[in-house]
């Protein structure tokens, strides 16, 4: 440009030797760019500033406005402005094409448009970000240390949630892949995974579908991934080795066991009827030995999925070639899911916190639980809150594990939920113990426990008869334990 950088390098490609060999028009521009010196520019490449990671790194406030890159996306809206004579490309992920299309002298109108949508879309990714960012600072001119401190006029104290939720959200997603259809036959689907988050992310981390691999079978369907996403989140609520079959978005088995073979035989075991044509989940990698049992079992299931699936295990079940089979990274057990959990309303959408890593002190009433019965508890509320409300679990010891033992989703009154458990039970209610995803408005749900034989249940508390439903319990001495935490799924 023969003009200097300055200002720390915060100028340098701001000029209109640049910025005019972007945007000249071919053909009618040239005599005054000749008068001007300035050459066109065909192709223009940008990595903008790393300001996501120097966010995630934790930096200072100042040191994150410095990776606000100014000069890369006034480029690039340029060249993409002008790509009708100007090729612009801001993902790696692109070289590979561009380059073969440059070696071929490809000229094509249709990729330059394609690469500049693509450019306009990731620009508009990172100022968003920047503005999130901004918005959710609660003391922005204590932070600008750097400046005066006249500076900024003093920000309005932020409401509860502000920095949380900001005013604005913009979502930017990355498509996947195109599904065979949604829901139903009749539905179109796509997948699409929050950016970086997928296989091609190499510093992609914490648990995303898109961050799978599928290492033989059919396409993931629609159904495939919702399901797939209940089962991971209540199969990683475990440290021991842990299995979890889900059908339409319900846990329909789940076990804890020293043995990760005998797990999936204890889940299996908790309601075989359903578990054919669902989803099953493990939290730790896949041995040989849980393979062939899961093989031995003869049921059918749409998707295995488990972290660290090695090539002699996968070797088991090519026999099996419609099966979905995917391998988990390694860092997803004791990660957490990135961003927020939000569902789409007509008109909008929902957001809220992810309902994960909620601890509370136990309340013991009537008497404490026995260590099984201790053990079996935390199974249950595990599970339950895994469940679509109304929820009610029920699990038991068996041997040195623990297994659900009946299920109750998705009814309009929880004493329904309790019935429907103890009718779904594969194995004794007495000496089981329940888990309520909320309170027991009254005392028939209870009641209708009690007199089936459960031990011990678990719930949050907080009805106005609370006293009745304790009542009902202390009368056959069950233990009730009171969390004060809800956890509906709706």
């Amino acid at each position: 440009t023969g003009f200097p950088e300055i200002f720390d390098g915060r100028v340098k490609t701001l000029h209109p030797r640049i910025h005019g060999g972007l945007l000249g028009r071919r053909g009618y521009d040239d005599a005054a760019a000749t008068a001007a010196g300035i050459r066109w520019i065909d192709l223009l490449v940008v990595n903008l500033y790393p300001f996501a990671k120097t966010l995630e790194s934790g930096a200072s406030f100042a040191d994150c406005v410095e990776q606000i890159d100014i000069g890369g996306p006034a480029m690039i809206r340029a060249a993409a402005k002008n790509h009708a004579y100007v090729t612009v490309c801001v993902d790696p992920s692109d070289y590979p094409a561009l380059i073969d299309a440059i070696a071929r002298d490809d000229r094509s109108p249709a990729l330059r448009r394609a690469l500049a949508t693509r450019a306009f879309r990731h620009v508009a990714a990172y100022d968003d970000r920047i503005a999130s960012w901004l918005e959710a600072q609660d003391a922005l001119p204590s932070a600008l240390h750097a400046l005066p401190a006249d500076a900024l006029a003093p920000l309005p104290e932020a409401p509860p949630g502000a920095a949380r939720f900001p005013d604005h959200f913009t979502l930017h997603l990355k498509k996947i892949q195109d599904l065979r259809y949604g829901e139903n036959p009749h539905q179109q689907s796509a997948f699409y995974a929050d950016p970086d988050q997928d296989l091609e992310a190499k510093d992609g981390k914490g648990r995303s579908l898109a961050r799978a691999t599928q290492l033989q079978g059919k396409e993931l369907s629609f159904n495939n991934l919702a399901d797939l996403d209940a089962a991971l989140r209540c199969v990683f609520e475990f440290v021991l080795p842990a299995a979890v079959v889900v059908k339409h978005n319900n846990p329909c088995g789940a076990a804890t066991h020293p043995d990760p073979a005998e797990a999936f035989r204890l889940a299996l075991s908790g309601d075989p009827v359903s578990a054919y044509g669902g989803i099953l989940t493990l939290n730790k990698p896949l041995s040989a030995e849980t393979a062939r049992a899961i093989l031995d079992s003869k049921v059918f299931f749409e998707v295995i999925a488990a972290p660290a699936i090695p090539p002699e295990v996968t070797a088991l079940f090519q026999p099996r070639r419609n099966l979905r089979l995917l391998s988990l990274p390694a860092d997803w057990a004791g990660s957490q899911p990135p961003g927020a959990d939000c569902r789409r309303v007509q008109g909008g959408w929902l957001f809220q916190d992810w309902d994960i890593n909620q601890t509370s002190e136990w309340k013991e009433l009537v008497r404490p639980p026995t260590p099984d019965e201790a053990a079996a508890l935390r199974v249950a509320w595990a599970v339950c809150r895994n469940v679509k409300s109304n929820a009610i679990t029920l699990a038991r010891t068996e041997g040195e594990g623990i297994v659900l033992n009946g299920v109750g989703a998705g009814q309009m009154s929880r004493v329904d939920s309790v019935r429907l458990a103890i009718q779904k039970a594969t194995r004794p209610v007495a000496g089981s113990v329940l888990a309520s995803d909320a309170f027991f408005p009254f005392a028939d749900g209870v009641q209708l426990a009690v007199d089936a034989g459960i031990s011990a249940i678990v719930q949050p508390g907080g009805s106005i008869r609370d006293a009745e439903v304790i009542h009902v319990a202390a009368q056959k001495g069950v233990s009730m334990i009171m969390t004060d935490i809800r956890h509906f799924r709706h």
